[in-house]
């Protein structure tokens, strides 16, 4: 069987897979007993395709090879064109299996995942936008998914390569019935409260320190505002079952200052010191306790689904819990079901690692479209 896969997006992670894609290309017949090739690939504004598949390119001694490649119309470049796009994924006989993988973050991507599907092709993403957006489209979109026997996976989306969603969805199919799932589902926000001791250093200080070292966006705020943690607590709402309508029902925390919200992003850093006494005296009052303060996503469906409570806060947690030992930039996430930890005995499940990262995420997505092209219904 041939697998067509072609790529939105040759970013960090997109790059990160490609390289991991090519590696692995003379070894992945042997698992799936299957030839991939990689047959679009395309940014916002032009693509390349190659419907025999696309060689690979040095990626060791140009590390943006494939956007250094797609910066210009020239020779086999084009303008971004979606109907050859994925005329040229779409499965070229009943013996192909077709992926469209979008490495992308942006909302226009999303919308292309219906019509992906109805041409057959299976979809993989680590864009957190589809999964947090619209409930009727998410809806709409993994229906036709289910009754056209293609997948949607986003297990990327969530954790990086983390085997997160893979996870509850194993649990629930396996009649295994999920109480809470909460974690701290950031690295950037996890390395600056596993950073942070009032005794030690300052709040401000630990957000420079973080954004010196590469792990914040550009501007903080991004990663203090709550928003990415509440798209993927969202996420995993939704796959436990909790219809959100949008980011608006979750109970969402965000650590930028009222006053600091509007400014220029030079004036968050130097202003930001003038917050620190606040956040140091709830630290404080946690770490009297034997507790440490840490912000935390949860989805607590304890009492049903119809109940269920989605939220994103600074919370305590005993110096022996799991999520008070952690380290560095990693995520945690801690499963309560009745088979782990519930009434059923035994203890929470436990996953725990890199949240963060170009090649941990891409293979997060790697791993996806093995697992869709080994459900691809295959011609006898």
């Amino acid at each position: 069987m041939e697998v067509r896969v072609g790529l939105l997006g040759p970013g960090l992670i997109g790059s990160a897979l490609l390289r991991q894609l090519f590696s692995q290309r003379d070894a992945l017949p042997r698992f799936l007993n299957a030839k991939v090739n990689v047959v679009a690939v395309a940014n916002s504004k032009n693509m390349i395709l190659a419907p025999e598949g696309l060689a690979e390119l040095d990626q060791n001694q140009v590390p943006d090879a494939w956007k250094t490649r797609l910066s210009c119309q020239a020779g086999d470049v084009a303008a971004f064109d979606w109907s050859r796009f994925v005329d040229t994924l779409s499965p070229s006989k009943s013996t192909s299996c077709s992926v469209l993988v979008d490495c992308t973050s942006n909302e226009s991507a999303v919308d292309l995942y219906e019509a992906a599907i109805q041409r057959g092709c299976h979809v993989v993403t680590p864009n957190k936008k589809f999964g947090s957006g619209a409930l009727d489209r998410y809806r709409r979109v993994l229906d036709i998914a289910k009754t056209s026997g293609r997948n949607f996976m986003y297990e990327a989306t969530v954790g990086a390569g983390l085997p997160l969603i893979s996870t509850l969805k194993s649990l629930i199919e396996t009649g295994d019935s999920i109480l809470k799932v909460e974690g701290i589902l950031s690295g950037t926000l996890s390395f600056i409260f596993n950073t942070f001791d009032p005794k030690v250093n300052s709040f401000s200080a630990v957000v420079v320190a973080a954004k010196e070292k590469g792990y914040t966006e550009p501007d903080p705020r991004d990663d203090l505002g709550g928003v990415d943690v509440a798209r993927k607590v969202c996420i995993l709402a939704r796959t436990l079952g909790l219809p959100l309508d949008s980011l608006n029902d979750i109970n969402s925390r965000s650590l930028v200052p009222e006053p600091l919200s509007g400014v220029s992003i030079d004036e968050f850093m130097t202003r930001l010191p003038e917050f620190d006494a606040e956040i140091a005296t709830q630290a404080t009052a946690a770490a009297e306790k034997g507790e440490k303060m840490l912000f935390v996503g949860v989805v607590d469906v304890s009492t049903g689904l119809e109940k269920g409570i989605a939220k994103v806060e600074l919370a305590n947690y005993p110096s022996s819990h799991p999520f008070a030992q952690l380290s560095g930039a990693d995520n945690i996430v801690c499963i309560t079901t009745l088979r782990y930890g519930g009434p059923l005995g035994g203890t929470p499940l436990v996953i725990r690692g890199p949240g963060a990262g170009a090649e941990v995420t891409a293979a997060g997505v790697f791993s996806d479209i093995i697992q869709a092209v080994r459900t691809h219904p295959r011609s006898v």
